[in-house]
Order: C-alpha cells, then structure tokens, then sequence
C-alpha cells in the first residue's frame, strides 16, 4: 500500500518548484514526477490541490508545547507534545531538558524510551538535547540557577552512561573542564553546542577547534563586546560570524530577535548554516496567561503575552511559545526571506547539524517520507510522518 500526493508544488532540492505528483511507500519516497503517477488498486490519493509540498519540518530544540514540558516526567507530555508540534508541521524533534536535578534526567531518559515506541500520532522522536547544567551564571537566562556547575567528568560519564539516546549537548565551552568534556561528547558522536556562555572570542576559537560546531539560539544568553580591565573583546556573537564554517540557531519567533537581527543573520551566514528552532515551551499552541517553565512540579512560574513567554517581573524572556510554521512564516514575511531558503533553515538545514540529513530534510527518491503540505500564508494543511498522515486540514 503506497500514498499519491497528486497537484502539488513540490519544494525540491536546489530551491526549485516543480507542480508535480509524489509517491510513497513503506515510509519512503520512491517517485517525484511532472507526469501523472498511476496508482494501484491499495494506493491511497490525495489531492495537494496546489499547495507547497516541503520536506517535514525538523526542530532540534523545543521543550514544549499544548500545555505539556518534557520535563513533566509523563509518557502522556511526550506525545501529546509531540501532536501539537506535528499539527504546525514538524515532523522531527529533539525532546530538550532544562537545568534539573539528576534524578529528573534520568527519568527523562527512560520515558523517552517508552514515549518513542508509543508514539504513533505525532513528530518523529530524533534523539535527546540536554540543554545545562554547564551554563554561566550571568548568561543563564530563564534556566534555574541552583543547579549551575561546571562539568566533572565522574558525573557526566555516569550521565552519558544512562543513555544512548543524547545527540545533542548545549554548554558554556569557558567553565573549568568544558573542553574536555566537549572532546568526550565529540568521541561519543554527540553535538557540543556553545550555549548560556560569557565566552570571549578567543575562548569561542578554542572550543570549535575541539568540536563545539554549533551555536544555540544565536543572541539569547551570550556574550558579545565587552570590557575587561578597560579592553574590549569580541564575544560568541562574534566568533558566530567570523567562523565561517560554525552553524547556528535562531528563535525566528518575531519576538526574541527583531526584524533586522533575522536579516542580520541571514545575510552574513546564509541558509546553509542556519537552523530556525522554536525553543518552545509548554505554552506553544495556547492562549495568553500564567504558565509554568520546565516540569509541573518544580518549574519557574512564568507569563505568556505578547507572542512569547516572560519571567513573571518581565525582566526577560523564559522561552518562546513558537510553532515551526510561525517561524517560516516570520523568516518569509517579516525578514523578507524566499519562502525555499525559509524551509531550508527548517529542513534540510536541521538535518545537516545534527547528521540525519541522509534520511530527512529533502525531497528525494530513498529519502524518509516526512512531508507538509502549507498554503501560501503557511497554514498547514497535511503533516505526513514516515509515509503515514498524522494531521489532515485539507
């Protein structure tokens, strides 16, 4: 049994739009064509009816959303998490912790594991994103600072010990034993990503010679020019820039960075090494008011106004309550981006960073068929996942 997706603008690799129909089966696309595909008497056929046909959109940094956090320590947050995000598009997601206690990670670890198999409805579970406890202090943002330390190598071996399911370690490469926890991670195939840092230059320079190739949420909790003993130093906003080959991540919400920071960014590294990521939290896809950042038992209490999540004395922001279709949206009608270079920041992009991109992010024969169908205001219209529909607004 196969799917035909007939009548569709189909978003294919190299930036071209071709009207043409798409077939898969067993969760793979196995025909692109200008041509009428004919089907079989199993076939199933649906009728894009001229909307965009994109490869799903992949997220490697989302906390939460529909009222539920990763945090929450329940299979039930996982999915339902994981619904909400696939109804905006996303069709890959990296599950991402907050600043914890230990006992907490680990019993994020092993629902991941029984949420994975569990998860039938909603975006692909690609790997975990541990996002702390290795942070600066000054830089931490919404993150809880009773649990801020410098990495030792006793604790985060047994961490790393406890599961195979990390891909993905946000840090600030300037603490005492971070590079050589950043070698560790690298030796491990795990991503170091430079995060919540007060990093100079120079120290950006040190910790992408060791591996650190990615920036989290480039701008938010990180350093820039500053003054030391009256000399100025560049900061990690700036290594982002002269290290050509360092990739990065932005909260493209409309909220965290403005209009002309998104075509700031865009500009100097291109579609090629930016990857747009919600960082949601559990707000995502709901109304305005009191929510909470992190678990239900032990988050901060936080407010949803104004397009974004805010610490309660509004003093800063504490996540976004973004969905992957408003940031294409953004990037296309607020940074006055081309509508391929947004879904290439939210496709195949993501799937580079994080090494999937032989399976995911583009629409090719062989590659997993993790599709969204969008109109031309970026209103998701069909989330398909491994060949399968998990959200039909046709």
């Amino acid at each position: 049994m196969g799917t035909i997706i007939k009548n569709a603008r189909i978003i294919a690799p190299g930036g071209k739009i071709i009207l043409g129909n798409l077939k898969c089966e067993e969760g793979k696309i196995v025909s692109i064509s200008q041509e009428e595909l004919l089907p079989s008497e199993k076939d199933t056929i649906i009728d894009g009816k001229g909307s965009y046909l994109s490869p799903g959109f992949i997220d490697l940094h989302t906390h939460g959303a529909g009222g539920y956090d990763f945090m929450d320590g329940t299979v039930e947050a996982f999915l339902k998490i994981a619904e909400m995000h696939a109804k905006h598009g996303t069709t890959s997601l990296l599950p991402t912790t907050l600043t914890s206690t230990n006992e907490e990670l680990y019993s994020t670890f092993d629902i991941y594991k029984k949420a994975k198999v569990e998860n039938k409805n909603g975006s692909n579970f690609i790997g975990l994103h541990l996002e702390g406890p290795y942070f600066s202090f000054n830089q931490r943002g919404a993150q809880d600072p009773k649990y801020l330390r410098s990495p030792s190598p006793e604790e985060y071996t047994e961490i790393l010990g406890s599961t195979e399911d990390i891909v993905r370690w946000s840090l600030a490469p300037e603490l005492d034993g971070a590079l050589d926890f950043g070698r560790e991670l690298c030796r491990r195939n795990i991503l170091p990503s430079i995060a919540h840092t007060d990093a100079i230059y120079e120290e950006a320079i040190e910790a992408y010679k060791v591996g650190f190739r990615h920036i989290t949420h480039l701008y938010s909790g990180m350093s820039t020019i500053t003054r030391r003993n009256a000399f100025r130093y560049a900061g990690v906003v700036e290594a982002a820039y002269m290290i050509d080959d360092m990739t990065v991540e932005i909260i493209a919400d409309g909220v965290h960075l403005p209009k002309s920071l998104l075509q700031f960014v865009y500009k100097f590294k291109g579609p090629d090494k930016i990857a747009l990521i919600t960082d949601s939290m559990r707000g995502a896809g709901m109304p305005d008011g009191p929510s909470i950042l992190g678990s239900v038992k032990d988050g901060q209490p936080v407010i949803i106004e104004d397009g974004v999540a805010k610490l309660p004395d509004r003093s800063a922001f504490a996540g976004s309550v973004a969905t992957a279709d408003r940031l294409v949206r953004t990037m296309i009608q607020v940074a006055e981006v081309p509508l391929v270079d947004a879904i290439k920041m939210m496709t195949e992009t993501p799937a580079k960073i994080i090494g999937i991109d032989r399976d995911k992010g583009k629409i090719s024969i062989g590659m997993d068929a993790d599709l969204v169908l969008f109109d031309e205001n970026i209103n998701i219209k069909m989330t398909v996942v491994n060949g399968s529909v998990v959200y039909n607004d046709l």
